[in-house]
């Protein structure tokens, strides 16, 4: 029975992805678009009934289909596991995907293609089911790569576009980049253990490696390990947007937003905090690789936010403030404060969907229009539009006591008790968070209005199919931090199972409340901050040929693209156009000399020999025989 709802929950999506593929364009696009919706609702459902069972027995569901792969030693089964984690990470994806789908009947009514965009995101959803109840890094390789090959699809789905198209080949090639570190890190430690599995190798770990035939209880071997923790580490760089492999997703922004919203909250970019958080009994023994992934989280943080404070594309601030999360919960990782980690996916993913579905319900009531410097005065005309980001945002910047400040503040207080210096780096990002964020909220929806009088004529709130899933994000962001409000922590509880390190519990004293104020006082100055220079003052950003100095610099993003371009793209460029334009032809031309050489001796006379004369054939063949044994007889 298991077995079977198991699948159930992983084929539904599929199911839908099918019939958009093969009947959508026959059927209207209201009733594609609710097929699509419902069949990631049946995964959603399936999934509450399979969180139910665990929170009743505690024994996770191990689900056996059939013996994969068997060579040698190495023995693997594909199969499922339904645990804490991959439970926790089924809700939101199932839950926010559906809400997703919902928002997008109404979103993309108007598109042509509707059927084919659900038949997307419907296999979006199932990869993602994939990789998530995978019983091994096989089959979550599968999903993994899945999930690489929808975002091409959905980002460049627009595909007429050409920047379109070239940022869904952007995300395409970044993220294969950091898949070959994670096949590599899969490779290592197939030789490693003899297995892949989660639980098998779990098992191996705890028993501090001993009775089994790997050569890992080697100490010469620990480098090996920590070569492929490292390895896994790239490939959730490149899945969730960490330096240096970053750039792809903001680019990402140009495909449909339900699309952004589905890969910044629910999907995609969350892959590698799930890899890891799985694989946290082989991170645990390599404290060196979680230092890196530490420091690279609370650079990542820095750097996106502050990139963040001069964009004036609306969704590229969020496409940013998406990466500088991200930064903040691999900080956590790398402190191997994975139950944190996890605290904040799950808030984010609550305020980060409704942020971006918010931003889609604006750029749908202006007709198109991304640039905040072309908004304002839009909280009259849209006014659930507005308190739903307004309660979203509250969230992000960690102002009590909405969602975010209770598992931001945690990831805080494990980096001060861990480092002081990536502490002070994580409190200035958030800062910077609290900043950005409000100058998104006061550009869009106070002061005056600054487009155009056809779009100041035609301003109305959204339909209720897009203001309803933002209504339930938004009420989510507001409650979300109550799975694990201090005393309770009833996420820890839920995931310690999951987890290789055990963490103890204690109530919070004066250090850790004065922590909190030194947050919450962050947030606050950002937020003020934003409101002195966006409302008082009434600053409206300059156009892009004003802005000059180091805001240049930031508002170029670091030149970090343009350098890339130089680095790898001119030079790659350069090779190809060599290769086309001077080898080919080369090679090409003495290819051909071989047939004209060929051509020429039959002209000048070969081509006499062909009469068609049986009998001289066999007259040569005779002489050709009596020739050879004339050779070898002499040989002798």
């Amino acid at each position: 029975m298991d077995k079977n709802l198991a699948l159930l929950l992983l084929l539904s999506p599929f199911a839908g992805f099918l019939f958009n593929v093969f009947f959508g364009k026959k059927i209207s696009r209201n009733v594609s678009g609710a097929i699509g919706t419902l069949t990631v609702v049946v995964s959603f459902l399936l999934s509450i009934c399979f969180f139910t069972q665990l929170q009743q027995s505690g024994k996770p569901f191990e689900i056996h289909l059939f013996e994969w792969i068997s060579v040698d030693k190495f023995k693997l089964d594909f199969g499922f596991l339904l645990d804490q984690l991959s439970l926790l990470w089924l809700l939101f994806v199932t839950g926010i995907g559906s809400l997703i789908h919902m928002y997008s009947i109404s979103y993309m009514h108007d598109d042509e293609n509707m059927h084919k965009f659900f038949a997307y995101l419907n296999l979006f959803v199932f990869f993602m089911i994939t990789l998530v109840i995978g019983s091994n890094l096989l089959v979550m390789f599968i999903g993994w790569e899945g999930v690489g090959l929808c975002s091409y699809l959905l980002i460049g789905f627009w595909y007429k576009n050409q920047s379109y198209n070239d940022a869904a080949k952007k995300a395409f090639i970044m993220n294969r980049i950091g898949d070959l570190g994670f096949l590599i890190g899969i490779f290592i430690l197939a030789y490693g253990f003899n297995t892949l599995d989660f639980v098998e190798m779990n098992k191996m770990v705890l028993s501090v490696f001993n009775n089994f035939n790997g050569p890992f209880p080697n100490t010469t071997h620990w480098t090996l390990l920590s070569v492929a923790a490292l390895c896994l580490f790239i490939g959730a760089c490149g899945k969730s947007a960490q330096l240096p492999l970053y750039t792809w997703l903001p680019d990402a922004m140009a495909g449909p937003t339900p699309v952004s919203a589905l890969i910044h909250a629910a999907t995609m970019v969350t892959a590698g905090i799930f890899m890891v958080t799985r694989m946290n009994f082989l991170f645990d023994l390599t404290p060196e690789v979680q230092n890196i992934i530490a420091i690279v989280g609370a650079l990542t943080a820095l750097v996106a936010a502050s990139i963040g404070l001069l964009q004036n594309d609306i969704k590229k601030v969020l496409a940013y403030s998406t990466v500088s999360q991200l930064g903040l919960m691999f900080l956590a990782l790398g402190f191997g404060a994975y139950n944190v980690a996890v605290f904040h996916v799950i808030t984010h993913a609550f305020f980060k969907a409704c942020l971006f579905l918010g931003s889609g319900s604006v750029i749908h009531g202006l007709h198109g229009e991304q640039d905040m410097r072309k908004m304002g005065g839009l909280r009259k005309a849209m006014p659930i539009t507005f308190w739903t980001m307004m309660i979203s945002t509250l969230a992000i910047a960690g102002i009590f006591p909405f969602a975010g400040f209770w598992s931001k503040d945690e990831i805080l207080m494990v980096a001060f008790e861990h480092n002081k210096v990536l502490y002070a780096i994580a409190a200035i990002a958030s800062i910077m968070t609290a900043f950005y964020m409000f100058r998104l909220m006061y550009l869009t929806f106070f002061k005056e209005f600054r487009g155009t009088e056809e779009q100041k004529h035609h301003l109305h709130e959204s339909p209720s199919l897009i203001t309803i899933p933002l209504v339930i994000l938004a009420i989510l962001a507001a409650i979300g931090g109550a799975i694990n409000l201090p005393g309770s922590n009833w996420l820890n509880h839920f995931i310690e199972p999951v987890l290789a390190t055990k963490h103890e519990e204690h109530a919070l004293g004066s250090h850790e409340y004065m922590l909190m104020g030194i947050a919450l006082a962050g947030a606050i100055f950002g937020i003020l901050w934003a409101y002195s220079k966006y409302i008082k003052q009434g600053f409206v950003p300059k156009e892009d040929s004003e802005i000059t100095g180091f805001s240049k610099t930031i508002y170029n993003k670091y030149y970090v693209d343009e350098f890339y371009t130089f680095l790898i793209v001119r030079p790659l460029n350069s090779l190809s156009n060599f290769f086309r334009t001077t080898l080919e032809p080369a090679l090409g031309k003495v290819v051909f000399s071989f047939g004209t050489l060929a051509n020429g001796i039959g002209r000048q006379g070969a081509k006499r020999l062909q009469t068609g004369s049986v009998g001289l054939y066999l007259f040569v063949f005779v002489i050709g025989v009596l020739s050879i044994v004339t050779y070898l007889f002499i040989a002798q």
